[in-house]
């Protein structure tokens, strides 16, 4: 059986171009370049609470780390450089092959170097740093917002979700949406170019991982305002020939709540929109307007009907520890 370091040797350690010195030493050494500010990311994904034991481990490889550098395209930081920990309860080659070619599959996808990590025995638990670099004075925060900016989203909220529900056998989608919300599950894509081309334009940001309310209610409360989301102006979800009251409720409550879905949700004053429609277009991928931000409560976020009557949803998203 391979030890750490052959292990690490034999399906991690790649040539890291961009760094100064990369896996081998007791750390890596950096350059940032010339006048940039590095961000700075950490997430953990253990087994059983962010993916399922036997979910297939190139897609986990994949959405190990395009979760990090999700983090980054929701600050605006061009991703350069990534580590990696594991811990794993025994030694299984064929499962750590198949990992590594869809971590770096991802790597090599968004340009990133992997400069080091560790491994040690114990409950499946995977823990990565990524670390990007932003002009000074560029990152897209949470903190910018102001009343009467509109609220934007990218792509679909609310497939990652869906995914979920149906392979843990909640509900039963009739197609395409098996394809579609399992794909968005298991492989999402970090909207790093969208998060660039926002610099300058969005007045805060953030990526949509533990709910749509969630963490829009988390642009408000740090932006000292409030948040006013239009269910008519959310996006349009895949309908399928089954697409019953049933599953309208639950697409509705992943959409809002769901999480897991790595789509950026951000402001912007209303004469950015031409732009915004601009960066849809070139970058082929749809951004809704779903409201504004108001002045009220910081941190509160009120859903409205059609009839512009508030409505309540008990839940707003994912809390670790909720």
């Amino acid at each position: 059986m391979a030890g750490e370091f052959a292990l690490i040797d034999k399906y991690f350690a790649r040539p890291t171009p961009s760094a100064v010195l990369g896996p081998g030493d007791d750390c890596a050494l950096l350059q940032p370049s010339p006048g940039k500010q590095l961000a700075v990311t950490t997430d953990m994904l253990v087994a059983g609470t962010h993916f399922l034991p036997d979910t297939d481990p190139r897609n986990l490889g994949w959405k190990a780390l395009a979760v990090n550098l999700s983090d980054l395209a929701a600050m605006g930081a061009q991703p350069r450089w990534v580590t990696l920990a594991g811990a794993m309860p025994a030694v299984d080659e064929a499962w750590i092959a198949k990992f590594a070619e869809g971590f770096f599959a991802c790597a090599a996808e968004y340009g990133v170097d992997v400069v080091g990590g560790d491994t040690t025995r114990g409950p499946l638990n995977l823990c990565i740093t990524a670390l990007g670099e932003v002009e000074p004075g560029q990152a897209l925060r949470r903190d910018g917002a102001k009343p009467g900016d509109q609220i934007w989203v990218s792509g679909r909220p609310g497939l990652a979700s869906l995914g979920l529900a149906h392979l843990q056998g909640k509900i039963k989608l009739p197609e395409p949406w098996p394809r579609l919300c399992v794909g968005a599950l298991e492989k999402p894509r970090p909207r790093i170019a969208l998060g660039l081309a926002l610099n300058g334009i969005a007045s805060a940001a953030i990526d949509v991982s533990d709910g749509l309310l969630a963490d829009l209610g988390h642009i408000a409360e740090r932006s000292g305002c409030a948040a006013a989301v239009k269910l008519v102006q959310l996006p349009h979800l895949p309908k399928g020939d089954s697409y019953d009251a049933v599953l309208r409720k639950l697409a509705l409550e992943c959409q809002l709540a769901g999480g897991d879905d790595y789509e950026l949700c951000f402001t912007a004053p209303g004469p950015q929109s031409l732009a915004i429609g601009r960066i849809a277009a070139e970058l082929e991928l749809p951004l809704w307007c779903i409201g504004e931000m108001t002045a009220g409560p910081a941190g509160e976020v009120t859903v409205f009907d059609p009839d512009g009557k508030p409505v309540e949803f008990e839940q707003k998203g994912f809390d670790h520890f909720g």
